[in-house]
């Protein structure tokens, strides 16, 4: 094989290297983290992404274990695949930490969000806000003579998508729970 091989430390910038290294790639990954329930937990582990300067996208955490004081984080985070290692070790390493999953390496996960939209509007900007919200399959959860609030489950891009249309029509406050996922199947 007449392969041209690429001296290691040569000019990243070479026309023979257009490719960008494996270490440069950035990946989203999502990672569900099973602790113990107790008071401190959360801050330990996102002290940890603080102190390394590593940048946390979406967070969730709720307790899934009542009898066994057990809550899970569902963390999201974009980083290089070693730095993603390098959080999953570091994760792993906090005391009450039970077990760190890469949902993102790990196989298919269902993620889902959801947000409340407060939109306020009258005439056919409402009418319109009432359209889009039956295409997107969202809840009116509160209706007044002037606005709307609509909850949305989903996605992160449909969500993105919804609000993106209601900015036109008067979105005034959005919030978010941030992603909640889990893997699919039999895992």
């Amino acid at each position: 094989m007449s392969a041209l091989k690429i001296k290691k430390g040569s000019n990243k910038h070479s026309a023979y290297n257009l490719r960008p290294t494996f270490s440069d790639v950035e990946e989203r990954h999502t990672l569900a983290v099973l602790v113990d329930n107790e008071v401190g937990v959360l801050a330990r582990v996102i002290g940890l992404f603080s102190g390394r300067g590593y940048n946390i996208e979406s967070l969730t955490v709720a307790e899934v274990d009542h009898e066994g004081h057990m809550s899970r984080i569902t963390i999201v985070t974009t980083g290089t695949p070693q730095v993603i290692e390098q959080i999953k070790a570091q994760v792993g390493r906090i005391i009450p930490v039970h077990e760190v999953h890469d949902l993102t390496v790990e196989g298919r996960a269902v993620e889902r969000e959801l947000a409340l939209i407060k939109v306020i509007c009258t005439g056919d900007k409402r009418v319109e806000a009432l359209r889009l919200a039956d295409i997107f399959r969202t809840n009116v959860v509160d209706s007044t003579l002037d606005s709307f609030t609509f909850e949305i489950t989903g996605t992160s891009e449909k969500i993105d998508a919804f609000a993106d249309l209601m900015r036109p029509l008067g979105l005034s406050d959005l919030a978010r729970t941030g992603i909640a996922a889990l893997p699919r199947g039999s895992l």
